[in-house]
Formats: C-alpha cells, sequence, structure tokens
C-alpha cells in the first residue's frame, strides 16, 4: 500500500475515524487500533511477511523482559548476543545469503575452480531492514540501562510495527517514541493542520520531482551505452533529484500522518544537498540511519578516538556497514567506501564538525564561499550515486567513463525544461525554508489568506499535472 496509492487514501480516513473518533476516550484502545491497523498495512504487501515481523516483535519483547528480569551481566549478555544474532541471522539469511553464496563462487572461479553455488528463491520482506533495526535499538538501550524494558506487549508491538514508520523509517528509538505511545492524546487542530501541510510537501517531492526525475534518470541508466557523457551526466543529477525527492518525500508523508495522529517521529533530512561538506552532508541525510550506527557502532568502537590508524577503521566500518545496509550488492560496498574516502580528510584534519548550523543562517543568500562549497559538495554526491543506482561495478565504471570522455562537452539529451525549472522552483522553495522542519512548514503564514492557499492549490495541481507513471518508493527495497 503505496501512500501516493488510492488504496492509502482510503485506509488513512477510515484509521483516523476509529482511532479520533471511536476511541477517542481510551488510549488503549487508540494502541489497538494502532496495532491493527499496521499490521493490515504491512500484510496489503504479502500477509506472509506478517508472520515474521510477529516474530521479530516477540523475540524482542521476550529478551528484553529476560533482561530486565536479571541484574546477573552473563545472563543479560547472553539474551542481548542471543536477540542480535538472531535478528542479523535471519536478515542475513534473507537479504544477503545469495549475494555471499554468489560472490564465494565468483572468488573461487578466480582461483580456477568451478562451483554451482545454491542460491535460495526467496522474497525480500518489505521493509525487514528498518523494523530489525527498531528491535535491535530497543535490546540494547535495554542492556546498556538507558530504559526499561517494555512489559505492555500491545505498546511495544506498536513502537516496532507503527505503519508510517514500517517500510520505510524513519529508524526510531524506544526513548523517543514509546513514552509517546504510553501518554494519552488529545486532537489538535494545529498540528493535524502542519502534519496535512507535510504530507502535501512530501507528495509534490515523489509525484512530481521523483516519479518525473525516475523516467529520465532510468533512461540514462538502463541505456547508458547510448548516450554521451553529457547525457550520462544529466541521467546522474536526475537520480540525485529522484532519491532525495523519494526517500525525503516518504519521510514527510510519514511524519505528517503519524502527527495527524498526534505521534512526532525523529526527523530523517535536513536539506542534504545544501551541505557544504561531506560531513555535513551525512548529518543531514537519512538522519536516523546515520545516526544509528553512530550510537551502535562507531561510539562503542572507539569512535573518532585513539591513533590515526583507529580513526580510518572505525570510518570505514560505519560507511561500509551503511553500504551494506542498503543491499546485497558490491555497488552498495563501493558507495559506503567512496563516502568513506570523502570523510577521511575532515576527519583527520579535524574539520568534520566546522559546518554545524545551516548555511547562511538567518541572511537570504549564501556566501560566495558557501555557493563553492555546496557545489562542490554536490558534485561529490551526485558522482556516488552512480555506484548507488548502477547495476553492477562493471556498469558503473561504463557509465562513468562514459561521463568522463569527449561526449561530455556535447549538448544532452534527455532534457525536459519544464522538469528542470520544476527542478529550480523546488530548490527555491527548499532554501527558503531551510531553517524550518520541512520547506513549507512556516511560507506564506504573513500572506493573506487567499494567496497562501492559492499556493496550497498550485502544488495539489501540479501533483495532478505532473503525474507520471507510479514508481514505488526506492527505500522499499531495503
Amino acid at each position: 500500500m503505496l501512500f501516493n496509492s488510492l488504496s492509502f487514501a482510503l485506509f488513512f480516513p477510515v484509521v483516523l475515524f476509529l482511532y479520533w473518533i471511536f476511541a477517542r476516550n481510551s488510549l488503549r484502545l487508540q494502541n489497538i487500533i494502532l496495532l491493527i491497523s499496521s499490521l493490515y498495512f504491512y500484510a496489503c504487501w504479502d500477509y506472509r511477511f506478517v508472520f515474521l515481523l510477529i516474530f521479530s516483535i516477540a523475540l524482542d519483547y521476550y529478551t528484553g523482559l529476560k533482561m530486565g528480569s536479571s541484574e546477573i551481566p552473563r545472563v543479560r549478555k547472553f539474551w542481548l548476543v542471543l536477540s542480535i544474532a538472531i535478528n542479523l541471522s535471519l536478515l542475513g539469511v534473507l537479504k544477503y545469503y545469495n549475494f555471499f553464496a554468489e560472490s564465494f563462487a565468483e572468488g573461487l572461479s578466480l582461483l580456477g575452480l568451478s562451483v554451482n553455488p545454491h542460491t535460495l528463491n526467496l522474497v525480500l520482506p518489505v521493509g525487514i531492514s528498518f523494523y530489525t533495526f527498531h528491535g535491535l535499538s530497543y535490546v540494547i538501550d535495554i542492556y546498556k540501562n538507558r530504559i526499561k524494558p517494555e512489559r505492555d506487549l500491545v505498546d511495544y508491538a506498536v513502537f516496532v510495527s507503527f505503519f508510517p514508520l514500517l517500510v520505510a523509517g524513519p529508524i526510531e528509538r524506544a526513548t523517543h517514541l514509546l513514552p509517546q505511545i504510553q501518554k494519552k492524546r488529545v486532537f489538535s487542530y494545529a498540528q493535524a493542520s502542519d502534519g496535512l501541510r507535510q504530507i502535501l510537501w512530501g507528495l509534490f517531492k515523489k509525484i512530481v520531482i521523483a516519479d518525473n526525475c525516475a523516467e529520465l534518470a532510468n533512461l540514462a541508466f538502463n541505456n547508458h551505452e547510448a548516450y554521451g557523457g553529457s547525457t550520462l551526466l544529466l541521467g546522474a543529477f536526475f537520480f540525485a533529484m529522484q532519491i532525495y525527492g523519494d526517500f525525503s518525500g516518504y519521510s514527510d508523508i510519514a511524519l505528517g500522518v503519524a502527527r495527524i495522529m498526534g505521534i512526532e517521529l525523529l526527523r530523517n533530512f535536513s536539506y542534504p544537498y545544501f551541505s557544504r561538506d561531506i560531513a555535513e552532508f551525512w548529518r543531514r541525510w537519512h538522519i536516523s540511519l546515520s545516526s544509528w550506527f553512530r550510537d551502535y557502532v562507531y561510539f562503542p568502537l572507539g569512535g573518532s578516538r585513539g591513533s590515526i590508524w583507529l580513526k580510518v577503521r572505525n570510518t570505514f566500518i560505519i560507511f561500509l556497514l551503511s553500504g551494506f545496509w542498503h543491499g546485497a550488492n558490491w555497488t552498495f560496498l563501493a558507495w559506503g567506501a567512496l563516502n568513506a574516502i570523502y570523510f577521511l580528510p575532515l576527519l583527520l584534519s579535524k574539520s568534520n564538525r566546522e559546518n554545524l548550523d545551516i548555511v547562511a543562517k538567518g541572511r537570504l543568500l549564501p556566501t560566495v564561499s558557501d555557493v563553492v562549497h555546496m557545489l562542490v559538495t554536490f558534485t561529490m554526491t551526485v558522482f556516488a550515486w552512480i555506484l548507488f543506482r548502477a547495476e553492477n561495478i562493471r556498469h558503473a565504471f561504463e557509465y562513468i567513463s562514459e561521463i568522463f570522455s569527449a561526449s561530455l562537452f556535447t549538448a544532452p539529451e534527455l532534457v525536459r525544461k519544464d522538469l528542470l525549472l520544476l527542478i529550480a522552483g523546488f530548490f527555491i522553495l527548499e532554501w527558503l525554508g531551510r531553517e524550518h522542519p520541512y520547506a513549507i512548514a512556516r511560507f506564506g503564514f504573513n500572506w493573506p489568506k487567499p494567496v497562501k492557499w492559492g499556493f496550497y492549490y498550485c502544488l495539489v495541481i501540479a501533483i495532478f499535472v505532473f503525474t507520471g507513471k507510479q514508481q514505488q518508493f526506492i527505500y522499499f527495497q531495503f
């Protein structure tokens, strides 16, 4: 069930009616409705996946209780290791087994040994990487005594399976979401209207920007041998816009849907394409995943403390894991390694935390230095996205090599002037709203009502006018 589908447009109002009208006086009933709605939402993808989700919920709920009932360190560690091992084993088999089997066979073939790997014909459960990380953070936080185990199974199950974030994040923490699930929620018109604005902006990002860019990006990447370097460079730019509009659009819709229900989810994007260096980019892109790896992997490894060797090791571990989290393909590992190479000079020169505030804060225009740094960072990011989008390493190298050929200086094909104008307008709105949680959060608040509502209607009209071929959200595959 896609957020931008008719089925969700029918599903969500029914949930809201039951949640705010039928169960308005009962927190327990509200949470039960959330749980049933979330399981139904997930079953719409494939009902078989629901059983795996329920198993994951039960596993971490039970191990959390067992850790909470003991003060003996080795007993607590046993239950922690058991939960992590089972969770990662399921994720490994379903998502990575075929990759390892095929890579092992290819490695042996280089030694002259012929092996036919046994692969599994498995369908990857949608969102498994997201809800697995929900559960892992929960049990690790209990082990570290950051939280107490949740004894109410319904409340815990809602934390893991809450439908706005279930299939593509953000990756929530129990310390942030569980208290909201346990607290009485009262309908707020201001909160609901803000949620609707964020949903509108998310739909604009997804349908108008991402889906239209996807058509041209797919043409470039799927037929790279037919185009020159300038066209392929433009295709890489379109993919950069596609993945940002697609994923941040999903996050905006998820946050807006949750806000209408009185729940605030973690922010997942903060204008990453206005970053002045790669370190800033990773503080603003997929924030919930970056912070998850930082808190549960990078810091326990020692972070940026210790010798230069340890700093380099930890940086590569965190970026390679981030790449591998995205999928079982060498391209994702290469993408992660390239970002580690980008990041290391900043870390080793201790300049990775120079740009903590949003660019040109309190000013309309950036400085020349800011513009140069943003353009360089954006160019590096677009180049890295080629590895992310390519089918395999060979495809990536062929694509890149054609860009850096004489054809780079020819006139590009696949030019859609209307789309380029839309992207330009999109960047202007993002820039004007960059100090707010999302671009149109406060946009036009001081305008006369007819003008302000006219702006909203323009966004709605654009969504209908520029609706193209519906594209599945990219991060559903992860």
